[in-house]
């Protein structure tokens, strides 16, 4: 016979006859028990229930709250707080695990994980790692980005499509390592230290995709840590995680909540620089004509003044700073040119229709004296039988006077 009564030669158990048996088993034999433990792997359902594990130093014990039960808690369970759960031992027939059904949960302290990520942040912040003023600033505009990441995570292709959309020209470098598990730490410290001895980057954007405090591990390191203090190159750290900071985000450059978010900052949208580009041309503008005026004024208040010695001097020095600035001015104003043309095109239009030649087709005539050729304006400047030349519009007229009349214009 065998613990549930039916002998060993006896028809197999189906999986699910096996797996409810042993449910059973542990039900009745176990009861409500407390367990302590450290909480990873926290997720809270749309439904209300709450689902962790908790873990010792070689075990875990996969566990479930349900809503009832999480409504009367205290306090906001974590990942790496230290617990003690009661409940009942049971096991979830679907998958066969058998868990803990906690309905009660008390907080003991912190968790081991917790703990040292506390000490470590204490230790590098005692070494001035975290100090503000130890920030590099970025660049406002890479040519090439460097990527420490893992190379099949969402986090890679997060961060190339940002950047392809935002600057199609920016080049990308990525650095593949591993982001989590035994020698992540070492993995991602190297490729952040390669980056900075073959000086190709100009910005570094070191992350990964979210994940629990154990996964998320690898940015506690204190190697990486150093790595990214020490780094020449400016660095954007990029954990995929809203709320927790890791150590790596107290020590980079720049904190950025996501992948995305750091591609984001690194590279700037192309039609945002366009027009601010274009702004800085206007302010340009305006104040090279100001300041052209500005200079053009003292230069005229300096010409009107006397008794001083060197007014030419002066004078001098003015005039080759009013050409200094009109040369810097016409350069500037390059992409205004356009609009400058066709206000001298309507300038030139009404200067052509004042030409002489213009005046005489609309029918008017110059009348000048034959032998001097003088331009006559009053008809006291010609005396009876002298002769004239009349200019037309298209030839002229040789004329005799034959009677000069004064009008009331002329008196």
């Amino acid at each position: 016979m065998n613990v549930f009564g039916r002998a060993v030669s006896s028809a197999p158990y189906t999986v699910s006859e096996l797996t409810r048996m042993v449910k059973e088993l542990l039900e009745a034999n176990i009861g409500s028990v407390w367990v302590r433990g450290e909480i990873s792997n926290l997720t809270v359902h749309s439904s209300g229930h709450m689902y962790f594990s908790l873990k010792d130093e070689s075990s875990q014990l996969r566990c479930v709250m349900f809503r009832y039960a999480k409504s009367r808690l205290s306090f906001t369970p974590e990942n790496g707080m230290c617990v003690e759960a009661k409940g009942e031992i049971t096991v979830y027939e679907r998958s066969g695990q058998y868990q803990l059904s906690a309905h009660e949960l008390v907080p003991v302290g912190l968790g081991t994980l917790q703990l040292a990520l506390e000490e470590l942040k204490r230790k590098l912040a005692s070494e001035g790692l975290f100090e503000p003023s130890k920030k590099k600033p970025l660049p406002a505009f890479p040519s090439t980005v460097g990527v420490v990441t893992s190379p099949t995570g969402a986090a890679v292709r997060d961060i190339i499509r940002i950047i392809r959309k935002r600057q199609p020209g920016v080049g990308i470098i990525l650095n593949p390592v591993k982001v989590q598990g035994p020698g992540a730490a070492e993995e991602i410290a190297n490729a952040i230290q390669e980056f900075n001895r073959f000086g190709q980057v100009e910005v570094l954007i070191v992350g990964r995709g979210g994940g629990s405090l154990e996964d998320l591990w690898a940015f506690n390191e204190e190697v990486v840590a150093r790595a990214i203090y020490e780094s020449r190159i400016p660095v954007v750290s990029a954990v995929g995680h809203e709320i927790d900071f890791t150590i790596s985000d107290l020590v980079a450059d720049v904190r950025a909540p996501t992948p995305s978010g750091a591609a984001q900052i690194v590279v700037r949208d192309r039609r945002e620089v366009r027009n601010q580009i274009s702004a800085l041309a206007r302010s340009l503008l305006v104040a090279t004509k100001n300041r052209f005026f500005t200079w053009r004024r003292e230069l005229e208040r300096t010409r009107s003044r006397y008794g001083f010695a060197r007014v030419m001097d002066t004078v001098t020095q003015r005039t080759q700073r009013v050409d200094e600035l009109s040369k810097r001015m016409s350069i500037s104003v390059g992409k205004v040119l356009p609009e400058r043309r066709q206000l001298v095109e309507s300038m030139a239009a009404r200067l052509r229709a004042l030409d002489p030649s213009e005046v005489l087709r609309r029918g008017y005539a110059v009348c000048r004296e034959e032998t001097t050729g003088r331009v006559l304006r009053e008809s006291s400047q010609i005396a009876v039988s002298e002769r004239v030349n009349v200019e037309l519009y298209r030839g002229e007229l040789i004329c005799s006077v034959e009677e000069v009349v004064e009008n009331e214009k002329q008196a």
